[in-house]
C-alpha cells in the first residue's frame, strides 16, 4: 500500500531526510522511531504529499504521489504533529466539514461523523468548540478527522501525545484493530507502544534508516539480549565456571555476585546459540543446587540509545 524509494529532503544546507526506502503492506502497523530532529515528521509529510521531496518517489495504493496526488491522497488519513484544527468550530462541525472535504454527503456524512465520534470517544464534547478542549480531547478530535473517510492508509504523527494513560490504552487498541485491515505508519517516542501496537518498526537517525525489523528482532540487537543469569549454591566459583565453560554455546562468563545465597554468574551465548543456551546450561547443571536461571530479553530503549547516540555521547554514557 505504501512504497517509499530513496526519499530525500534538503532544507538549505541541511539534509533532513537522506535516502529513506521502505514499504508498508495492508495489515501492517509500522512504528516510526527516532530522536528529535531525526527526520520522522519530514518523512511523513512527504509520504502524505504535504510537502514535495527533493528527490525520490512515494506511491500509495499504486498511485504516484507527485503524478496522481488526488488519487493517492484520497486513500490516506493523516494526523499531523500538534493535532491542528479549526479552533472556532465545534467538534461536530469540524468533523462534518472534514467529511465534506472527503466527498461525503447526506446520510454517508452523518454515519461517518457518528462512527468517528464513537471510535474516538468524543460524545461528551461534540458540541464544544475546539478551542475549549483539553489537549487530550483536541488530539482525539484530530485523530477522528484522520479516520472520517475510513481510509486504507493511516499516517499518524504522535497519535497518543497529550493523552492520559486510559486514553492512550484506548487509542493503541483502536490502532491495533484498524491495523488488521489498513496500512498504518505512526511515529512515537514511547517505546512501549512499539510492543503494544506494531508489527514492525523502523528507527531513523540523522535522516537515514538505521534499523528495520519486528520488535522482537530489534530487541535481539541489544547488547545483553540472550544473556543467561544463573545462581548456584554450595559450590566454589572456580569449579562452577569450569563446568559452565564446557557447556555447548557458551561464549564468555562473568561472576556478578558471591555470598551466602550462592554464586551469581552471567553467561553470554555464541551468536549461533542465542535462545538455546539456557536449556543447555540447565541440563549441564542438573544435580547442583541451582537456585535461579533465566534468559535476559533485550530492551528496545537500550537498542534505541545504542543506535542513535553519537559515538562521543555513547562513550560518555558508558
Amino acid at each position: 500500500m505504501i512504497k517509499v524509494q530513496d526519499l530525500v529532503k534538503v532544507f538549505g544546507s541541511k539534509r533532513a531526510v537522506d535516502g529513506v526506502t521502505f514499504s508498508v503492506e495492508k495489515g501492517e502497523v509500522l512504528g516510526f522511531l527516532g530522536p528529535n530532529g531525526a527526520g520522522k515528521s519530514t518523512s511523513m509529510r512527504m509520504i502524505t504529499g504535504f510537502i514535495p521531496p527533493t528527490s525520490g518517489k512515494v506511491t500509495v495504493g499504486g498511485f504516484d504521489m507527485e503524478e496522481n496526488p488526488i488519487h493517492a491522497k484520497s486513500l490516506i488519513g493523516y494526523l499531523p504533529e500538534n493535532a491542528p484544527a479549526y479552533t472556532d468550530m465545534t467538534v461536530g462541525g469540524f468533523l462534518g466539514f472534514t467529511a465534506e472535504i472527503r466527498g461525503l454527503r447526506g446520510d454517508a456524512k452523518r454515519k461517518a461523523v457518528h462512527r468517528a465520534v464513537e471510535l474516538c470517544f468524543l460524545e461528551s464534547v461534540i458540541d464544544q468548540s475546539v478551542e475549549t478542549l483539553s489537549k487530550g480531547f483536541r488530539h482525539r478530535t484530530c485523530f477522528a478527522q484522520s479516520i472520517i473517510h475510513d481510509p486504507e492508509v493511516l499516517i499518524l504523527d504522535e497519535p497518543t501525545d497529550g493523552l492520559d494513560p486510559n486514553q492512550k490504552h484506548e487509542v493503541r487498541g483502536l490502532i491495533r484493530r484498524m491495523g488488521e485491515k489498513k496500512a498504518i505508519i505512526f511515529s512515537t517516542h514511547i517505546l512501549e507502544e512499539v510492543d503494544a501496537v506494531c508489527s514492525r518498526a523502523i528507527i531513523i537517525d540523522r535522516g537515514r534508516i538505521v534499523a528495520n525489523g519486528t520488535p522482537s528482532e530489534l530487541r535481539n540487537k541489544a547488547v545483553n539480549a540472550g544473556v543467561v543469569t544463573l545462581r548456584v549454591q554450595g559450590m566454589e566459583s572456580a569449579a562452577l565456571l569450569q563446568k559452565i565453560t564446557q557447556v555447548s554455546g557458551v561464549d564468555k562468563t562473568q561472576v556478578v555476585g558471591e555470598n551466602t545465597a550462592g554464586i551469581t554468574v552471567r553467561v553470554w551465548p555464541k551468536s549461533s546459540q542465542n535462545g538455546v543456551l539456557a536449556g543447555n546450561l540447565a541440563t549441564a547443571l542438573q544435580g547442583l543446587q541451582l537456585q535461579e536461571l533465566h534468559t535476559e530479553e533485550g530492551r528496545l530503549d537500550d537498542v534505541f540509545r545504542n543506535i542513535t547516540l553519537s559515538d562521543t555521547a555513547r562513550k560518555s554514557n558508558s
